[in-house]
């Protein structure tokens, strides 16, 4: 009976490993089905037996910079807009450059509130810099990641019945050591499904509104303005110009050497 007990026990890991694959294996081919166009599976399929009506998936996002002449009243309207939508603001951030005043404000809101959100942000803008409205359907793969999560389950149900029945300490190591690796994959995929699953239900908006600076013009300088950047542009000009002689120190020297051994053959031959 000690014989046959190890014997069986390989045999049964070897047995689940398979099960699990082709589990996985099915799940990946109903993922791809699910890809297909839905207009397809429709026309095929009776009306009598067809399967349930399976909820889309989509992860939606949005990108919109505009011009605005009054920065406060913008971004009045968009904290009102966020509330109408029962939105949140997740970032939210002031500044300003050589031309502009800006504000960038990144919102996440329920998907079944999107358009509406972006509708409202939107009212009063007579014309958008960028704007990007973007829809990626994850429904095949959330299906998937969810029926290898199940199978991965499935496995580890087996293993740990397994363990109760094993009696040598090498087989409970064994099993442990499966058992670990299956666990940290069935976290790994229930990550995945949250993250999904927060991105479906919470979509994206980044917003992007700036006010142009006027330009500044005719504006008089006074007389000792006018002097004191004069003086700072003359001792520019000479540090440059005292930085450049130190670059050609050496074909100066030898210039002046060559000027005076010319003078002086020229006053010998005049002699």
């Amino acid at each position: 009976m000690k014989t046959i007990l190890p014997i069986f026990i390989l045999f049964f890991l070897f047995s689940c490993k398979n099960d699990v694959d082709n589990m996985e294996a099915v799940a990946y081919d109903s993922a791809a089905e699910m890809s297909e166009p839905m207009a397809d599976k429709v026309s095929y399929a009776p009306s009598e037996s067809s399967s349930p009506e399976i909820e889309q998936k989509i992860i939606k996002t949005a990108k919109l910079t505009f011009e605005t002449d009054d920065l406060a009243e913008t971004t009045e309207q968009v904290r009102k807009a966020v509330k109408d939508n029962k939105a949140s603001i997740e970032k939210d951030v002031e500044g300003k450059n050589n031309h502009s005043i800006y504000r960038k404000i990144t919102v996440r809101i329920p998907n079944q509130n999107f358009e509406g959100f972006i509708t409202a942000v939107g009212k009063g803008v007579s014309y958008f810099d960028e704007k990007e409205i973007s829809s990626d359907d994850v429904t095949a793969e959330f299906i998937d990641t969810e029926a290898r999560l199940k199978a991965k389950k499935t496995l580890e149900a087996r293993y740990l019945e397994l363990l109760k029945k094993a009696g040598k300490v090498s087989e409970i190591l064994e099993i442990e050591k499966e058992l670990s690796t299956i666990r940290e994959e069935i976290e790994s995929k229930e990550g995945q499904l949250k993250y999904m699953q927060s991105q479906v239900a919470m979509s994206s908006v980044y917003l992007e509104f700036y006010k142009t600076k006027p330009a500044e013009s005719g504006v008089a300088q006074s007389y000792g303005n006018k002097m004191g950047n004069a003086l700072e542009t003359g001792f520019l000009r000479v540090s440059s110009l005292f930085l450049w002689i130190l670059n050609v120190w050496p074909f100066i020297l030898i210039l002046v050497v060559l000027f005076f051994i010319i003078r002086r053959r020229f006053k010998r031959k005049k002699a």
